[in-house]
């Protein structure tokens, strides 16, 4: 999430975006507020930032004078520009997030093809079934239940669709292969050659091999 803890900047610089800080009303209009923060800019609210779900008229909610905490969503310092919102920001926003990424997240859903793990982002991430774990998974149940904290990595983000792609199996070391030894039966046959092999070696490396040969032949098929 972003820091609760309220400050108190004195000049613009000080100022840095998720930053929370009191203000003051000090105009309303249609499109939302001017409030100071205590620098030498005002910032400015828009309607859509200033609570959760729609706001017909902004003096419905806020009037001049009125004090209110604040977040700073973004700083332009060189333009003396500073954005506000009444919104708590989640803790990562889209340009904060890239591939190999580690977070820890609490799963939120469970559906048949995996999980949704919050990251504390602007939504979930999907850790698809098979990202839970090395092998073969059942089922996401198996693995986890709704409401526990794990360990995840990020492995895609879609920008434009604004979804998220985790991995847990990423973060596991991956099982070592387990490899059988078989001894090679043709190995096995030159090392303990047949009867009739062993005549023929023998045959062949005496100096009268032809010979030998022969004989021991003659031998064998009696």
């Amino acid at each position: 999430m972003a820091n609760d803890e309220l400050k108190t900047p004195e000049t613009i610089e000080d100022i840095e975006p998720k930053m929370k800080v009191a203000g003051k009303v000090l105009k309303t209009s249609l499109a939302g507020a001017i409030v100071d923060v205590g620098v030498e800019v005002p910032g400015v609210i828009h309607i859509s930032k200033i609570k959760k779900g729609s706001v017909t008229r902004v003096a419905d909610v806020l009037q001049v004078g009125q004090e209110i905490e604040v977040w700073i969503q973004r700083i332009d310092a060189e333009n003396k520009k500073i954005e506000l919102t009444m919104l708590e920001p989640v803790g990562l926003d889209w340009r904060e997030l890239t591939p190999d990424m580690e977070c820890v997240g609490k799963v939120t859903r469970i559906e048949k093809y995996g999980v949704f793990v919050d990251i504390d982002a602007e939504r979930p991430g999907l850790v698809h079934i098979s990202e839970m774990a090395h092998g073969y998974v059942r089922t996401p149940t198996d693995i986890v239940q709704k409401g526990d904290e794990v360990q995840v990595k990020v492995i895609k983000v879609n920008h434009r669709k604004k979804q998220i792609k985790l991995s847990m199996k990423a973060l596991e070391e991956s099982p070592q292969e387990t490899f059988v030894i078989e001894e090679d039966e043709d190995e096995i046959r030159e090392e303990t050659p047949t009867a009739f092999e062993a005549a023929i070696r023998k045959a062949m490396d005496a100096s009268d091999g032809d010979n030998q040969l022969a004989d021991l032949l003659s031998e064998l098929e009696n």
